[in-house]
This record gives C-alpha cells, structure tokens and sequence, in this order.
C-alpha cells in the first residue's frame, strides 16, 4: 500500500475538516468556517496557525467597519497536499 501522500499536518480531525470546506472556495471569513466547525476560537485559531505555519493556509486581515477581520484560503501548495492526502486516505480504505 502506498502512504507517501499520507500528510499528519492535514490528518488531524480539525484540520482535514478546515481543508475540506476551503478546498471548493476562494475564501471564507474566519467566523463563518468557525460557525461551520463548531469550534471555539482557540481550538480554530491553533489549527490555522499549524496550516500557516507549513504553508497550507493564506491568511487576509482586514479592517471593516471598525473591526478587524481574517480571510482564509488554501494556497496551491495546500490544495494540493490536500488532495494527495485525501488520495492517500482512499488507498487505505480502499486496500
């Protein structure tokens, strides 16, 4: 069986799931994929913060009627870990 697409960065439960829904997006505001993935903001923020820290995740911060607010898209480099890893994850199961 061939695992070398297998991505422990992106394999964490949260993390598979933040990649999952900004894979078919351009972006999406931290709130809403907070909202989307019931999860505090500390438990979102450790996430992106590892997904930024490997180059998987672009963070925009902008100022919008007085307050500041983070955009979130996979970059290529994310996108394409992704779908290899998702590759990989079919392999298992499938044997």
């Amino acid at each position: 069986m061939e695992a070398d697409n297998f991505d422990t960065i992106i394999h964490a439960p949260n993390r598979l799931m933040i990649c999952a829904v900004l894979a078919p997006l351009k972006e999406i505001e931290f709130v809403l994929l907070k909202e989307q993935l019931g999860v505090s903001d500390s438990v979102l923020s450790k996430h992106i913060k590892t997904l930024a820290e490997v180059g998987y995740i672009d963070l925009t911060k902008i100022v919008k009627d007085g307050r500041q607010r983070t955009w979130l898209s996979l970059t290529d480099k994310g996108l394409r870990a992704y779908k290899q890893h998702v590759k990989a994850l079919k392999m298992i199961v499938d044997g």
